[in-house]
């Protein structure tokens, strides 16, 4: 009876927390961001501003937590899903770049507003982090390493691989003055996303290459 109630309590937590950011996504699509208050998004969602701030720190995250929500246990399924002949290196980077560079239609329009106002893209930045834990579970089953520290550090390494390669992508770039001066994300992102990562690749092999060396022939 306790776990039916426990899974009942997060199934309803979850659904809050996605009423929360859908809101927040429609209203700064049709307002504009700058005209959204955090009791407008609690109002929408049929929520009180408390519980609001139980699930979100500002208006801004949970706008860019309607693009980037479950991204990060996407990724994780992603990298324990490859085969096991392909290199967690490999595992790793292809399952960050499908799965950042590929919002998906219904979030195109989100991620061309994320990525024109300064606020929200540190917000879209600032969720690099969350990859961490989830990634380090994921290559911790790749490698079946017993050493802690090593699947974390690697998992905060490639976190920071991101934010570089996010960070670059979001930079302001004017297309031209012709165009009313429309600001647009700088580079490719999957280019990026692979040239940041690539300094890691030694690292994810190494550690893979350890565990092997270590399994009974």
């Amino acid at each position: 009876m306790t776990t039916r109630r426990t899974g009942l309590r997060e199934q309803k937590k979850q659904a809050t927390r996605e009423a929360l950011r859908e809101a927040a996504l429609r209203l700064a699509l049709t307002r504009g961001p700058e005209n959204v208050r955090v009791d407008d998004i609690a109002e929408a969602a049929g929520v009180s501003p408390r519980t609001y701030n139980n699930y979100f720190s500002s208006r801004e995250q949970a706008i860019v937590a309607a693009v980037t929500a479950e991204r990060e246990a996407r990724i994780a399924a992603a990298v324990t899903a490859r085969p096991v002949g392909i290199g967690l290196a490999h595992a790793v980077v292809e399952a960050i770049v499908e799965h950042y560079t590929d919002p998906g239609e219904q979030h195109r329009d989100a991620l061309l507003l994320i990525t024109t106002r300064p606020e929200l893209r540190e917000a879209f930045i600032d969720t690099t982090s969350e990859i961490e834990r989830p990634l380090a579970d994921a290559i911790t089953q790749r490698i079946s390493d017993t050493d802690p520290h090593t699947a974390r550090v690697l998992a905060a390494s490639v976190a920071a691989a991101i934010r570089v390669a996010l960070d670059q992508w979001v930079q302001p770039r004017i297309a031209s003055p012709a165009a009313g001066e429309l600001v647009v994300p700088s580079g490719s992102l999957p280019d990026l996303l692979r040239a940041a990562l690539a300094p890691l690749a030694p690292a994810l092999d190494a550690a893979e290459q350890r565990t092997r060396q270590r399994q009974p022939r």
